[in-house]
């Protein structure tokens, strides 16, 4: 079968910025023949994500992302129809999805590496079980269930930084169906801004490209802040977190600011805001969804009806 496939050309470096150039496209003859267990699926949906940069450089830093090989075809979350099997669990026309997808128009791959999908839990929008019914969204949800010490009815407050990204846009609204009193979300735009409010029921947001963001937070959470959704690092968080309360909690969601600089993960902290952080008893523990698996079916349900009751917004930010 002739398919047409995406495979890392290059690496910017570990402090270098990705450019297209890192990549290139192929067109290749491959094999059609399906082994016992395997199944041939088209590609209907592939997803970018943050933590595809660690993946470009020959080491990622971590022990649970391989990274990428040059000349190699890159992979990640994606989403398929299966058009023919030697699957006893799968059977043409079924719709999966894998965490490990080669970025390849067509693609033969073990069922054992597949899980079925159910296209009725969105409305036909599969590309969600990609985005908000997907891991973005089990990575907001069991984040906040884990990390977050959210009480209904005890007047919390949530700020979230990157709030108009996929984790970051889920998050603030799921912070209010848990109990958040007040919900404030950081972001790059004025348009992004009132996107938040006006859309995603956000109480607040601030600009960082516009103003001091620490004095803007000091108005916009008077009573101080209880959970920080962090997904950026930085001079922002450092600024979310010397204004957080005493026993609050950091949900460490990502660090994208940092992601192109060759720094450990979790970045640290910088001595006053570490000192800050101790002083006030801060929980900043890191978070990985993949460590929680045995929540994600009961996770996507949750999603799915909040989604279906209209609770949950999943419009496109600007």
């Amino acid at each position: 079968m002739i398919v047409q496939r995406v495979v890392l050309n290059s690496r910017p470096g570990k402090n270098g910025n990705p450019v297209a150039e890192n990549f290139r496209i192929e067109e290749v003859n491959l094999s059609d023949n399906i082994n016992e267990g395997q199944v041939q699926v088209r590609t209907l949906y592939l997803s970018v994500d943050p933590y595809m940069r660690c993946r470009m450089n020959e080491d990622t830093g971590t022990d649970y992302i391989r990274a990428w090989q040059l000349s190699q075809v890159v992979d990640g979350g994606g989403i398929g129809i299966v058009e023919e099997s030697k699957n006893i669990n799968f059977t043409k026309g079924d719709f999966v999805i894998s965490f490990n997808w080669p970025w390849q128009t067509k693609v033969i791959l073990d069922g054992n590496s597949l899980e079925k999908v159910d296209p009725q839990l969105v409305d036909g929008n599969l590309s969600y079980f990609l985005g908000a019914i997907g891991m973005p969204g089990l990575t907001s949800l069991i984040g906040i269930q884990e990390k977050g010490h959210i009480t209904a009815g005890s007047n919390q407050t949530m700020v979230v930084s990157g709030a108009a990204g996929a984790c970051g846009s889920l998050a603030g609204q799921i912070g209010h169906l848990m109990g958040c009193s007040r919900v404030v979300g950081i972001c790059g735009t004025q348009e992004k801004c009132l996107f938040l409010t006006s859309e995603l029921g956000f109480d607040a947001a601030v600009n960082y490209k516009k103003g001091n963001v620490a004095e803007q937070l000091r108005e916009l959470c008077p009573a101080g802040v209880d959970v920080y959704f962090d997904n950026v690092g930085g001079d922002i968080s450092d600024a979310v977190i010397s204004q957080m309360n005493q026993n609050s909690h950091i949900i460490l969601c990502g660090q994208i600011s940092q992601y192109n600089k060759d720094v450990p993960y979790p970045p640290p902290l910088p001595p006053a805001v570490e000192a800050i952080q101790k002083e006030r008893n801060i929980t900043r523990e890191r978070f990985l969804v993949l460590n929680h698996k045995d929540k994600f079916e009961s996770g996507i349900l949750q999603l799915s009806q909040w989604f279906k009751e209209g609770k949950l917004k999943l419009h496109s930010s600007p």
